[in-house]
């Protein structure tokens, strides 16, 4: 049995919690088009721009508001391999007029890691007996709610285990999360593949 530090795997029938990684969840956002009010139809402009997706998102709902049952929503973040947002970074870039790109590709995982880059944070790779997980850029710019009922009952009839942020990594999510939390110093930090 491999001990990860940073991940364990709970299976389907486990209650929610804060740092539960869970992939092709469907999450409601706004269509990439403009919107304009029109007074008197706000709520019908709304709903037309609405679209849902699939992403792979961690909980970032406090573990004890879960565990407690304080919440009916559940706050949630998406979260990339790292191969695939350097792609996107690099098409970025490029963008820009940017060509010199390794160094610099070397600097933003290296800011990323250390938390330099406000609305970015680094999971580590995991493995654990029966899953395992390259590393994840975790993106803070696009915030999802989904009603707990949902997305529990969703993870029940799916009826696959999944990977949790064990502590203090999942608070150290939480800590980039919320900047104003005091930092959390990490016995075991991310392992470099850049």
């Amino acid at each position: 049995m491999t001990n990860d530090p940073w991940y364990e795997a709970v299976d389907a029938n486990t209650k929610l919690t804060q740092g539960d990684i869970i992939f092709d969840c469907p999450v409601v956002c706004w269509a990439s088009q403009p919107i304009e009010p029109e007074i008197g139809k706000e709520v019908e402009t709304l709903k037309s721009a609405i679209k849902v997706i699939k992403a792979d998102v961690v909980v970032m709902t406090q573990a004890c508001d879960l565990e407690n049952n304080k919440v009916e929503n559940v706050i949630l973040c998406p979260h990339l391999p790292l191969e695939r947002y350097k792609e996107e970074w690099e098409n970025f870039m490029k963008a820009r007029g940017q060509t010199k790109l390794s160094k610099a590709w070397v600097r933003t995982c290296e800011d990323i890691k250390n938390g330099y880059i406000w609305n970015l944070a680094m999971l580590n790779e995991g493995i654990t007996e029966e899953l395992s997980l390259t590393h994840r850029v975790v993106d803070f710019q696009d915030v999802y709610t989904l009603p707990r009922i949902f997305l529990e009952s969703l993870l029940q009839k799916r009826g696959k285990p999944r990977l949790r942020l064990r502590p203090p990594y999942r608070e150290h999510l939480s800590q980039a999360f919320a900047r104003f939390f005091m930092r959390v110093g990490l016995p075991m930090g991310v392992t470099k593949v850049w």
